[in-house]
């Protein structure tokens, strides 16, 4: 008993402390005289109670304290010490799991009974300890591979290319003052200070496409209402409604370059290609049919500097060069096709820094650039060159991708597949070659995701997810820098950066547009990342088990279809405009598959 008052008198966090093992041995010897135990019940009963972990805390709360140290650093306003994938945080937690399941298998052997009286019960409980233990292993190699993809294909964080004092220095008195916005764009420690600033409410349906003029001063926003919304969305305000002409969901609304905001191109779900001419006084002169696909038509592909030409992408495999000022504004450039398999199309766009060049990707694994000026069906499908991860070229698996990007100065181009991971690749590389970066952690696999540059340099990667989310990666290091809750309904689909601020628009299955800006007081914590990452992962995982994949999107595609279809049947053809016309109604190319009315479902590959 001295003994142990001699000890209880230590001061708490001293020199003298007994390591946790000692502790256990001494507290062996006391208890051997007063009862006959076996060494290993007396080992594991003498462990103190609250030890499962007990040493978390302190370490946590050592660990919290040296976040703020780090973020003192007011000039890089970066803080990017904090934010690698494995925080310090997430360690102790781990550690106490660890703990946890330790204290489980000290308990089922202390409950273990001892005796010739109980061997046979004694036998069968160590049976199901067995099993118990096995499952364990099987538990922890699973998350050991878990924490092994989570780490792989990562590279260091670059140091801040953005300091704020310094920069605000060099303004004040002139110094590269016009750089100053697109470096403070491109600052990583912004990027971590993003934060939801508010809501554009308008919308009936989901919001399936949005885009800033090339000003920044107005939103398009186009939704499954089949309306399309003008927006002032500083003042968050709501400047021009109107019908778009359209019979099913509404999938892209852009605003055509050096148009003076006037002339707005559409495309959706029933094929058709329409383009709304819009008046200096908010109203919706006309919209009018350019073209028409049979199949749903995803995306629209814009010339960074022309006014009245433009490309579409369709589920028929078919690519559209579209010129207003022609009588017949569609002109056929290719029809997709993988040996003779027509290959249907969801993402489309053109090289900023090579107009004539575009890319596109659809129901296959391949990446497929094209060149307009070069286009021979005859000679590889009029392919200028092919890219696709070399896991998956030969890959079992149904992959898609979802959507492709050029960066700002189309020298690599981003893709999204579908139920699997983004891929960055070098635009200039030869036909064949892999990525250079691989970007992970989100989930694309209900609904045809969206995926973007972000900076004036393209600097990120930013991303929505299944689980809700919105992720942003710094493009040279595939490292997650800012992680939020980006929709109720459980899906982003679309993200726009605003093209000379710093800060962007989401939209989803949510009827709202959502906008976000560097306000935060503090960078993120990243809070939750990595187990809503492991969640997507095996969610990923379990569904690229079972079989029949096709027929379970179709499944979900056809439940969720009957969840919206008893929707009363939007009748405001005319309010929006003082005329629609369908210039090419009776085009032989109209198709009739897709005209189901407002009920379909955004965005599922059909």
């Amino acid at each position: 008993m001295s003994d142990t008052d001699g000890k209880s008198s230590v001061p708490n966090g001293g020199s003298d402390d007994p390591e946790p093992g000692e502790g256990r041995g001494e507290a062996d010897t006391s208890a051997a005289p007063e009862t006959q135990t076996s060494p290993e019940s007396a080992n594991l009963s003498s462990v103190p109670e609250g030890s499962e972990g007990g040493q978390d805390g302190p370490m946590a709360d050592s660990e919290q304290k040296q976040g703020p140290g780090e973020e003192e650093d007011t000039d890089s306003m970066d803080g990017s010490g904090l934010y690698s994938l494995t925080e310090e945080g997430e360690r102790e937690s781990e550690g106490g799991g660890r703990g946890k399941d330790e204290g489980k298998r000290s308990a089922r052997k202390r409950n273990r009974p001892s005796g010739g009286a109980t061997r046979h019960s004694s036998s069968s409980d160590d049976d199901d300890d067995d099993e118990d233990e096995e499952e364990e292993d099987v538990e922890e190699e699973d998350e050991q591979a878990m924490e092994a993809w989570l780490g792989a294909d990562l590279c260091d964080l670059s140091r801040p290319s953005w300091c704020a004092v310094p920069s605000l220095r060099a303004r004040e008195i002139g110094r590269d003052s016009h750089q100053f916005v697109r470096r403070v764009c491109g600052a990583r420690g912004l990027v971590q200070r993003l934060e939801l600033q508010g809501r554009l409410e308008r919308h009936t349906g989901c919001v399936n496409t949005l885009h800033f003029n090339p000003s920044g001063t107005r939103l398009a926003s186009g939704s499954d209402d089949l309306r399309v919304v003008i927006w002032d969305w500083a003042r968050r305000k709501a400047e021009l409604e109107f019908d778009s002409g359209h019979k099913s969901n509404v999938f892209q609304a852009k605003f055509l370059p050096h148009s003076g905001d006037s002339t707005l191109a559409m495309c959706a779900r029933d094929g058709q290609i329409r383009v709304a001419e819009l008046s200096a006084t908010q109203r919706c002169k006309n919209t009018k049919r350019v073209a028409q696909h049979k199949g749903a038509a995803h995306k629209l592909a814009l010339e960074p500097d022309s006014p009245c030409s433009f490309l579409s992408a369709g589920e028929d495999a078919v690519v559209f060069g579209i010129d207003l000022r022609l009588d017949r504004p569609a002109n056929k450039l290719v029809v997709v096709k993988e040996g003779e398999k027509k290959v249907g199309l969801y993402t489309i766009f053109v090289n900023p820094a090579n107009t004539h060049q575009f890319a596109v990707g659809g129901r296959d694994q391949y990446v497929r650039i094209y060149d307009q000026r070069k286009i021979n069906e005859h000679d590889n499908n009029g392919v200028l060159k092919k890219f696709c991860p070399s896991h998956l070229v030969s890959s079992e698996s149904k992959t898609n991708i979802t959507c492709l990007v050029y960066s700002h100065d189309g020298t690599e181009l981003l893709a999204s597949y579908n139920d699997e991971d983004i891929y960055l690749f070098d635009s200039s590389h030869s036909d064949g070659a892999d990525y250079r970066r691989r970007y992970k952690g989100h989930r694309n696999n209900a609904t045809v995701k969206g995926v973007n540059f972000y900076g004036p340099c393209s600097e990120f990667v930013v991303s929505g997810s299944d689980c809700g989310h919105i992720y942003l990666w710094d493009k040279n290091s595939a490292r997650v820098v800012q992680f939020m809750e980006g929709d109720r309904g459980g899906v982003v689909n679309c993200l726009e950066p605003h093209p000379h601020l710093p800060g962007l628009a989401t939209s989803g299955l949510d009827h709202d547009v959502k906008l976000w800006a560097p306000t935060a007081e503090n960078p993120t914590a990243l809070k939750g990342l990595k187990e809503v990452m492991k969640k997507n992962k095996r969610e990923r995982d379990e569904d690229s088990v079972r079989h029949g994949d096709q027929y379970d999107t179709q499944l979900l595609w056809f439940l969720m279809r009957h969840m919206r279809n008893r929707r009363p049947q939007r009748a405001r053809r005319g309010e929006g405009g003082e005329g629609d016309t369908d210039e090419s109604w009776s085009s032989p190319d109209s198709s009739d598959e897709e005209d189901g009315g407002p009920d379909h479902v955004q965005c599922m590959s059909s």
